[in-house]
This record gives C-alpha cells, sequence and structure tokens, in this order.
C-alpha cells in the first residue's frame, strides 16, 4: 500500500509540474521575449559605452599633448588639410586619401557602430513556443495535465 501511494504522489508530481511548466511557459512567452531582447540591448549598449570611453581616452590624450606641445595644433591642422609648407622637411610623406576610400572607410565605420543591428540570442525553444498556435496547444495542454493529475491521481 506504501509502495501505491509514492507511485502515485510521484506521478501526481511529474504531470502537475509538467503541466505547470508548459501553462507557465505559454503565459509568461511574451516576457522571457523581452527579457532576452533587452539583454541583447544592454550588451550593445555596454559595447558602445566601452567604444566611447576609449574614444574619450584618446582624446583626453590628444588634450595633454596639445595643452604641453604648443606646436602641435599647427603639425595636426597641416596634416588633416594636406597642407605642406616651406620649413617642413622634405622627407615627410603626406598620404592623400581618394573620395572610394573614404567612402569604404565611412562604411566600415559604420557598420562597425551600428547597435540596431544586434540579433539578439534567442533560444529557439522559445521562438517555437512564442507563436500563437504553440502558445495555445501549450496552455491547453498545461491546463489538461494540471486537471487530470488532480483528478485521477486524488486519493
Amino acid at each position: 500500500m506504501q509502495k501505491e501511494n509514492i507511485a502515485r504522489v510521484f506521478i501526481f508530481v511529474v504531470f502537475f509540474g509538467i503541466g505547470a511548466a508548459a501553462l507557465g511557459v505559454s503565459i509568461l512567452s511574451g516576457d522571457l521575449l523581452r527579457f532576452y531582447y533587452g539583454r541583447s540591448r544592454l550588451e550593445a549598449a555596454k559595447e558602445s559605452v566601452l567604444r566611447l570611453q576609449s574614444l574619450n581616452s584618446d582624446y583626453d590624450a590628444l588634450l595633454k599633448q596639445v595643452q604641453t606641445e604648443p606646436n602641435i595644433t599647427e603639425r595636426i591642422a597641416k596634416a588633416t588639410l594636406g597642407e605642406q609648407s616651406a620649413e617642413t622637411n622634405a622627407n615627410i610623406i603626406y598620404p592623400k586619401a581618394t573620395f572610394e576610400q573614404l567612402a569604404v572607410a565611412k562604411e566600415t565605420l559604420a557598420k562597425n557602430s551600428n547597435c540596431d543591428a544586434v540579433k539578439p540570442a534567442i533560444p529557439r525553444w522559445l521562438e517555437r513556443c512564442s507563436k500563437s498556435p504553440n502558445r495555445l496547444a501549450l496552455f491547453l495542454s498545461g491546463a489538461f495535465l494540471i486537471l487530470i493529475s488532480f483528478i485521477w491521481f486524488r486519493k
């Protein structure tokens, strides 16, 4: 008699647990999707913040260098604008970028800085469970399993 009761309790717990899990997933699938989307956006925002912090540190170093060396602004202006003065060394070569090279560089930077293109890592089971017919089937099967566990395994 004791073994029979233990088996009934075990089967009740298994059926009720599976039914409650199915019911919970069908009800909470929208919230779980929002959780995974939010987590992916958080990761993208963290990467963006790290990139901005590295840019800030680079600009801080440049500002310190500008404050300590008075001639650096002239050298940066000449290198940026591509001007060559008579007093510059003849061995210095200033690179000239073509329009195509600048377009390719701009496109590469735009691809790297696009935070909205990050696809969230949603588990496949959640994608399947979040579809409307599957949600309904999960809900009904979970409810039936709970009903079966209460009706058939009562004492």
